[in-house]
Formats: structure tokens, C-alpha cells, sequence
């Protein structure tokens, strides 16, 4: 169990966070990389500077490798914490049940009350009390390239199983015999997007049984889901084994016309070149499920912004808060591709993805709610896995041996 024992502190305010002058002062803010834009981190320190005279707010970003160590070190110390913290909320609990931030229940009316993200507030609830707020969520969906899908004859796929036939028909077809085409990017470094994917299927990591964990990476629907996948890795995509590198702008494949199909994020539309979009050759659509017409479950990505146990100007920082959740900042977020973490302003994200990324959300799951999850599951262990997997070893057999892993560490 992730241990934070120096977040404890004699003098504190009523939400549990140190003493300190809320009149001046300066706010250090982590933030993850690749989350905010450059445009809407200035956004933010220019607003809470003239909200709060004399006062700054400090952006400062962190990489997503090593994250959970770099927060276990760095939020025990009350000389280094951050006064606000963007976590994943897939690392969320690991800290909410440790007493690395503080109690800001009290907050949750003015800082968007109900209109909240419900599985984003639920995952920071601990006993009753909340300990963040939904920053954003990366709602997943589907990038694909219209003229090539008519070009080679394909009609838009309905159920999942015709969304994994419609990736192989492409990169067999390729209709513009672009060197080297894949039919669409998937990466076994890219576990959100490999993610939604299996969650369409019914694929599931673990469940809870008798107050333990089990994992369910063997039962027979996730092995089907798996299998789905290592087909896709070998016959439907020539990126299985991209590098993290490469993943990280991986929509310059679509842009060049190496692929003609993506896996991503509403913001990932903004990155798209704009010819594209005027030419009408992106479509884009919620991955299917089993169902024709019905959306598949995929992974809801993003992150939640809590307040420090150890900030040192816990009053000053619920005033970024304030910022962060006003009307200016959440439209922002949408207008970047982002759904914000209040849903009020959901219907402002960008472009046509806009307009089924609330639908997305809503048919969206999380990876197990565990605070082993964020240190036992990172980046690492899930590439291994997928990786694995892409590279065409038995399903079955890597299947449960990841069981193995879930259970051991799940239910330390």
C-alpha cells in the first residue's frame, strides 16, 4: 500500500490543509503533460492574477512516467507539495486514501455542485468526503478518413465486430497504395486506446468477489475481446509496436495518409489538419458495440485537480479553483477538445466529435476503482501486457498470468 504518513500536519485549516496567508502569495499547480495548452495554461495564470492582485498562480508540467512515485515523494513533504495536483483518475484513489489531499466537499456547490462528472467525483469520494474535482475527460471515439472508406467500399461499421473487419478490409484494400498503409493506429503502448477497444467487447481487468479482487482478464468474454485484439494487431494495423515516441503524435499518420483510422480524443480532432476537415474526408463515430447502432463502452480518460494536504496556501488555491471551474476556463477546455469537467459546457467542445462525446461519456467506464491500481498498473505494466499480446503470443496463457499480477497486487 502507497504510504504518505508525512501528510499530517499539526496546524491546519478546517478542510485539513496547513495554515497559511490566504491574502498574497503564490500557487504551484501540477499539471500533466499533454492536458492543457500552452494558450489555456496562460489563460488561467492571467485570470487568477487579476482575480487575486499581488497573488500568482504557477503552472508547472509533469510527465505522466513515474508520476505516482514523483506525488508519493513529493505531496509527504511540506516544503515540496504543490498546493494543486492534476491526477488521472485511474491514480485518483491511490492518493484520496492516504491522506495526501484535502477534505474540499465544502466546495463542490460553487464549483459546479451535480453538473460535476458523477464517475469523476465518485472515484475521489472516500467515506463520504471528496477529495477532487473532474478537471476534464478524454472521450474516445473514432477518427476515419471518409474517401478512403469509399474509395475501397467500406460502409461505415455498426457493431464492433464490423469495426475490426472494416480496419483489415482498409489495410488490404488501401486505396490510394500509400507505401506501407495500415488500416488504422493501434498501439500496444497506447493503453487507453487499446482499452476502448476490449471495454466495447465486454472485457474486464477485474470484479470485486466476497471483498476481494478477481481478475477477469481469462474469463471467456475477455478472452474472446483479446483475441479480437491480437487479430487486429497482426492484420488491421502496421503500428502495433510503435514506440511511445511515436505514439505521442501519432495523428500525423492519419495527416500523411499512412492510416485511415484513429482511436482518440476529442482534442485529437484539433490536431487533424484543417484540410482534412474542409475536404469532408474525416468522419468521426463512437467506437460500436455488439449492438448495431448502440455505442460501445471505452475508456474515459482524464483527470481530476485536487487540493494538497500539505499546500501552503490552501485558501489562495481554492481561489484557482474557483478559476478552473468558471465559465471561461470549462469553455476553453471544450473548445480544445476536452470534455470539461463541468458537463454544462460539454456541448462547446469542438467540431463534429462535439456532438457525440456526451453520449460517450455517458456509455464510458474506468479501469478497477483500487488505490493499488495507479502504483501496481501504470504505463508499464499494461504496455507489457498489450505488447505481449501484439506480438502474438497465447492469448490464453498471457491472459492468466495477468490475472495472477491483478490479484496479487489488488488485494495486498
Amino acid at each position: 500500500m502507497l504510504s504518505l504518513a508525512a501528510c499530517s500536519s499539526t496546524e491546519t485549516t478546517g478542510s485539513g490543509s496547513p495554515v497559511a496567508d490566504a491574502s498574497t502569495g503564490t500557487v504551484r499547480m501540477w499539471v500533466m503533460e499533454g492536458s492543457l495548452s500552452a494558450e489555456s495554461q496562460t489563460f488561467l495564470t492571467e485570470e487568477f492574477a487579476a482575480a487575486n492582485p499581488g497573488s500568482e498562480l504557477k503552472i508547472e508540467v509533469q510527465q505522466w512516467d513515474g508520476i505516482v512515485s514523483k506525488l508519493q515523494t513529493s505531496l509527504a513533504s511540506k516544503n515540496e507539495s504543490p498546493d494543486l495536483v492534476e491526477i488521472g483518475n485511474t491514480q485518483t484513489a491511490t492518493f484520496t486514501t492516504v491522506g495526501a489531499f484535502a477534505d474540499i466537499t465544502d466546495l463542490k456547490a460553487q464549483l459546479g455542485g451535480e453538473d460535476l462528472i458523477p464517475s469523476f467525483v465518485d472515484a475521489a469520494t472516500v467515506d463520504g468526503k471528496t477529495y477532487a474535482y473532474p478537471l476534464y475527460a478524454g472521450a474516445r471515439g473514432v477518427y476515419y478518413r471518409t474517401d478512403l472508406f469509399e474509395n475501397a467500399g467500406i460502409a461505415v461499421p455498426q457493431t464492433i465486430e464490423q469495426f475490426h473487419d472494416a480496419a483489415v478490409d482498409l489495410q488490404t484494400a488501401n486505396p490510394d497504395a500509400a507505401a506501407d498503409f495500415s488500416g488504422m493506429y493501434l498501439a500496444a503502448v497506447d493503453p487507453h486506446g487499446v482499452e476502448s477497444y476490449l471495454f466495447a467487447q465486454g472485457f474486464e481487468y477485474a470484479t470485486q468477489k466476497g471483498g476481494e479482487w478477481v481478475g477477469q482478464a481469462s474469463a471467456p468474454q475477455s478472452l474472446e475481446a483479446l483475441t479480437s485484439l491480437q487479430d487486429l494487431f497482426q492484420n488491421g494495423t502496421k503500428y502495433a509496436l510503435d514506440s511511445q515516441a511515436g505514439q505521442k503524435s501519432f495523428e500525423r499518420y492519419f495527416n500523411d495518409g499512412s492510416t485511415g483510422m484513429l482511436i482518440g480524443t476529442g482534442n485529437i480532432g484539433t490536431k487533424i489538419d484543417q484540410a482534412l476537415w474542409d475536404e469532408g474526408k474525416v468522419g468521426v463515430l463512437a467506437i460500436p458495440s455488439t449492438e448495431p447502432g448502440v455505442p460501445g463502452a471505452t475508456f474515459a480518460g482524464g483527470s481530476n485537480i485536487a487540493l494538497a494536504t500539505n499546500s501552503q496556501n490552501p485558501e489562495l488555491a481554492k481561489k484557482a479553483l474557483d478559476v478552473i471551474f468558471a465559465e471561461g476556463f470549462q469553455k476553453l477546455l471544450a473548445e480544445e477538445g476536452w470534455v470539461p469537467g463541468n458537463t454544462a459546457y460539454a456541448a462547446d467542445v469542438a467540431g463534429p466529435f462535439g456532438q457525440i462525446a456526451g453520449e460517450i461519456i455517458t456509455n464510458s467506464k474506468l479501469t478497477p476503482n483500487s488505490a493499488e491500481w495507479g502504483v501496481a498498473f501504470g504505463s508499464t505494466q499494461l504496455n507489457e501486457f498489450f505488447t505481449r499480446i501484439a506480438k502474438g503470443e497465447d492469448v490464453e496463457a498471457v491472459a492468466k498470468a495477468f490475472d495472477d499480477q491483478l490479484n496479487a497486487a489488488l488485494n495486498k
